[in-house]
């Protein structure tokens, strides 16, 4: 069957793009898109035809959704800022079969699920930027799943992403990766301070938040980090609630995950934002340790009981 490869963590800061043209930021988020190319490189380098985005710039009110197109392609701005992502060209492969095969297993787990095969939506840019530096030679096939979630338990993300991982492991014919593409905190910088806080993290609290998150993640303290999650994305304006960072926990195995994480682009401020690049470790995990549909609120489940 298939394999869940690499799962990572990763940042989508448009001045990553900003970055790339002529002017006072050119060059100033080299660090971050080298992170992307070397994580895309270690999916080529352990064979994975396609990457699964939990996209924290995909709103949705009810359900999950998944965006499988067969072929994306087109010119993107971004509406939240024009400034920096403006007629950006983007173009790589779907992937059907594994889209619709991943929203199957969720709702066969009680994760009401929808898929988008035949659809003229669009990726957001919580997709569009990593592929940018990830999958410019359209190597990769991509799947966007929807993780700006309204009106969710973080529960039900995480009990997604176990599902999606069973979809991989047990009924797909490949290689897939998992990138919960999202921030640390979130807390913008406000407006008119912007530029002041270009490469700066909002506040004092959010800063030592996020730098002790990231010593839990690479010591491996998973119950503690699981636990305090739904605090943390609240208190600490976390970027679509962190469902995203649900996701990819459940697939690893929630509280039960036992990998320390590989920093690969150190914590970094932006617009007041914290951002990282970070790959999870995919280890082995026992069915028992993760809860049926039907009951969400048992074993590792408990702490995320919360609703944001």
């Amino acid at each position: 069957m298939g394999q869940l490869a690499l799962a990572a963590k990763i940042t989508h800061v448009p001045s990553m793009y900003l970055s790339e043209l002529p002017g006072d930021r050119h060059g100033s988020r080299q660090d971050a898109i080298d992170g992307h190319v070397e994580i895309g490189r270690r999916c080529r380098a352990l064979g994975v035809d396609t990457i699964v985005v939990f996209d924290t710039h995909w709103l949705v009110n009810a359900n999950y959704h998944i965006n499988c197109g067969a072929q994306f392609e087109g010119v993107y701005t971004s509406n939240e800022l024009p400034h920096f992502i403006s007629n950006m060209p983007y173009a790589f492969p779907g992937n059907p079969r594994l889209g619709q095969l991943l929203a199957e297993v969720c709702n066969d787990w009680g994760v009401e699920t929808l898929a988008h095969a035949q659809t003229t939506l669009a990726p957001e840019y919580g997709t569009l930027v990593p592929m940018r530096y990830m999958n410019a030679d359209r190597h990769f096939r991509v799947v966007s799943v929807s993780a700006l979630c309204q009106a969710h338990y973080l529960n039900d993300s995480a009990r997604l992403g176990w599902a999606m991982r069973r979809a991989v492991e047990d009924h797909y014919d490949g290689t897939v990766a998992f990138f919960a593409s999202g921030s640390l905190s979130h807390r913008f910088a406000q407006n008119g301070l912007a530029p002041e806080y270009a490469f700066r993290i909002w506040s004092p609290f959010l800063e030592a938040l996020d730098e002790d998150v990231v010593r839990m993640w690479q010591a491996g303290d998973w119950k503690r980090f699981c636990g305090m999650l739904p605090e943390y994305a609240a208190k600490g304006h976390g970027e679509g609630f962190m469902h995203d960072t649900a996701m990819l926990l459940g697939a690893l195995g929630w509280s039960e995950y036992d990998g320390k994480v590989d920093v690969v682009t150190p914590y970094f401020g932006a617009s007041g934002t914290g951002q990282i690049n970070a790959v999870f470790p995919v280890t082995p995990v026992h069915g028992d340790a993760i809860p049926p549909a039907q009951a969400s609120s048992a074993a590792g489940y408990t702490n995320i009981q919360q609703r944001l």
